[in-house]
């Protein structure tokens, strides 16, 4: 099925802004990008801030519907975990600017207010819930005893960064370790968090390991 017209939009949108973020896009750009006349653009997005906030909404709500499908299908805290950060990873494999797109918006989004673009709230609430729902089944796990005590504020925060920033770091990560974005750079960002998570929060007895 081809595009439709709103869709060719966001792709293109999102790509500018991952590249050069939201001060560094201009709706010309991105309607001349997109094949279309800037009043076609202005027909589904009024604003630059509501263009943006539409492109972070789609990319918010892709990560949401894996993540959430991975977190839903078991009641083993490890397995919800391992299942969530896997489908996250294809996730972010598949869409290439969104990592980047991402990390921007946490330092970006300030300059936009929830008047002018309120999907931007609508993404925070869906982020909001996801993230509460990362810290449940970690709390589980801690609960359970398969998980060594520990913060799940800041637990969350080292997987994002060991999930997110691989791909959003563009020369300097393919520099580092290779092809991102390849096969065998996917496998290889998988295998890394999951051994991550295998050796630094389960207890040495949930791992298979002697106590």
């Amino acid at each position: 099925m081809l595009p439709t017209s709103r869709e060719k939009i966001l792709d293109v949108a999102e790509a500018r802004f991952a590249q050069r973020g939201y001060a560094g896009v201009g709706l010309r750009e991105v309607a001349d990008a997109a094949g279309l006349g800037k009043s076609s653009l202005f027909h589904h997005f009024a604003t630059k801030a509501a263009l943006y906030g539409a492109v972070l909404d789609r990319v918010i709500e892709r990560i949401d519907q894996r993540m959430r499908r991975a977190l839903e299908s078991g009641s083993d805290p490890r397995e919800q975990i391992s299942t969530a950060v896997v489908a996250l990873i294809d996730t972010l494999a598949e869409d290439p600017p969104a990592a980047r797109l991402l990390l921007r918006t946490v330092f970006e989004d300030d300059d936009l207010s929830p008047a002018e673009a309120p999907e931007l709230a609508a993404s925070n609430e869906r982020l909001d819930a996801l993230i509460a729902r990362i810290a449940q089944a970690i709390a589980d796990g801690v609960a359970s005893g398969v998980f060594r005590p520990m913060s799940a504020p800041d637990a969350i925060q080292t997987l994002i960064g060991a999930v997110v920033f691989p791909f959003a770091s563009g020369e300097f990560g393919e520099r580092l370790a290779g092809e991102t974005f390849s096969a065998e750079g996917i496998a290889r960002r998988k295998r890394e968090v999951l051994a991550l998570i295998r050796s630094g929060w389960m207890r040495p007895h949930s791992r298979g390991e002697e106590s």
